[in-house]
């Protein structure tokens, strides 16, 4: 098993945005010290819920001051990007971190980005997978040639090509049914989570989406990765685990319920349906059943290894993202978590190894 720490640069508490983002390139900083294996800043836009617009910014920097770490985007949200500007930006940061990118993508998901960016929600399915097409034709091929719907390109060579080969890992974020085994087909890597709903019975059935689109296409299933997202927190005792860590897990799915919304006066669209009922369990959810549901694992070291090691089991993932840092919970209280995870969690569970692939 390796672990991750997902970056949101959320600010609900009031404090300036030079601190949020100061605190956040030191967590990031401290991962590598704490014996995590990744750090994944996501993209966010707008609101409080996150501001970091360009992962690649906050990666550059952390390049230049780690030497093992690797380095993740949880996500890119690839309508949102020019598909040659990420292929430069990741295939430069590739060669300034001697080798260490991860590129996460996705489709993203809060209609408020997408409104304010004046793109049309509906459309970034066949900008995804076009975007999707012109970044791996860039990173392997000498010159970009595409014609699509979105994107047209001749004969564009695109430097610098990246350090690793044939290129970069490549994750795809698979929130609704049909992208896990979408993400699959495309022989990608696979990056989910139980934050966005995702229940220990419907886990299982996705894994094996994602494996029977993996084999429908013709693509090996052997030495897959998958990084599942996960609340985890760990303090000296269970009572102070659960103590510090409820506010800031019930900030998140207060927030989240507003923003995967529509803005006001626009329909949902079509393709978005499953975030109307994500946003009403967000909306009325409570802190006994996230800990019933075991959406939030948080506790003493012995506790949280026990359940991550379940987790595993249930779950299929060769990397845990772990989400610490939200809700504007206490630097400190961050740092201490990942000491307690470095000294009493991670060492115990470094041989964990996922179930095999489903057969079918």
């Amino acid at each position: 098993m390796r672990f991750g720490m997902l970056h949101l640069f959320e600010n609900p508490v009031h404090k300036t945005e030079h601190e949020i983002i100061h605190e956040q390139m030191e967590l990031m900083r401290a991962a590598e010290e704490s014996g995590f294996d990744s750090v994944w800043p996501a993209e966010h836009h707008f609101t409080e819920y996150g501001y970091c617009a360009s992962p690649a910014l906050s990666l550059a920097a952390i390049a230049s001051e780690t030497k093992r770490i690797r380095l993740g985007t949880g996500i890119v949200v690839l309508p949102m990007n020019h598909p040659l500007r990420v292929a430069e930006d990741y295939a430069f940061l590739d060669h300034l971190s001697d080798g260490r990118i991860d590129l996460g993508v996705g489709r993203g998901y809060q209609p408020l980005e997408f409104q304010r960016y004046g793109i049309d929600q509906e459309t970034t399915r066949g900008q995804f997978r076009e975007a999707l097409d012109v970044i791996q034709q860039a990173w392997t091929q000498d010159t970009v040639d595409f014609e699509g719907e979105h994107y047209r390109f001749e004969g564009v060579p695109v430097r610098p090509k990246p350090l690793q080969q044939p290129s970069p890992p490549i994750w795809m974020a698979a929130l609704s049914p049909e992208t896990f085994e979408l993400a699959g087909s495309y022989g990608l890597n696979l990056l989910y989570g139980s934050v966005f709903g995702l229940s220990p019975e419907n886990a299982r059935l996705r894994r094996a989406d994602y494996f029977r689109g993996l084999r429908a296409a013709g693509h090996s299933t052997e030495g897959r990765q998958a990084g599942c997202l996960a609340m985890v927190y760990v303090a000296d005792s269970m009572e102070q685990a659960r103590k510090e860590f409820q506010d800031p897990v019930l900030w998140y799915y207060k927030t989240i319920s507003k923003y995967v919304a529509p803005p006001k006066g626009q329909a949902a669209p079509r393709s978005y349906e499953m975030y109307t009922g994500f946003r009403d369990v967000a909306a009325s959810v409570d802190w006994e059943t996230l800990l019933e549901r075991e959406a939030v694992i948080c506790g003493d070291p012995d506790y949280v290894g026990e359940r991550l090691a379940e987790y595993q089991q249930i779950y299929g993932f060769t990397e845990l993202l772990c989400w610490t840092r939200l809700g504007g919970l206490d630097h400190q209280k961050v740092l201490h978590s990942m000491e307690l995870m470095r000294d009493k969690v991670i060492p115990s569970l470094r041989d964990a190894e996922p179930p095999p692939p489903p057969t079918e």
